[in-house]
């Protein structure tokens, strides 16, 4: 959450249904929107900076992980 806002300051429960539409291309530390919408169809949005902390980790993001990240590497690497 961004400085001052909390799970609790925001009236979240952890049953809402919640869209993370992440920004490309992502950035570490990237700030983003979070939509929660609870049961009853209330909306909430708020923002909260995506824990993705180096360009590295932008990497085995996109590749679903770690392990797919360092197989398909391994990949290339022998196809080479």
């Amino acid at each position: 959450f961004t400085a001052g806002q909390s799970w609790q300051s925001l009236g979240l429960t952890g049953e809402e249904q919640y869209e993370l539409p992440l920004a490309e291309p992502l950035q570490p530390l990237s700030q983003m929107e979070v939509v929660a919408k609870s049961a009853d169809g209330v909306v909430k949005r708020f923002s909260v900076r995506v824990r993705i902390d180096t360009p590295v980790e932008c990497d085995y993001y996109r590749h679903g992980g770690i392990l797919p990240y360092v197989l398909r590497k391994l990949l290339r690497e022998k196809a080479s």
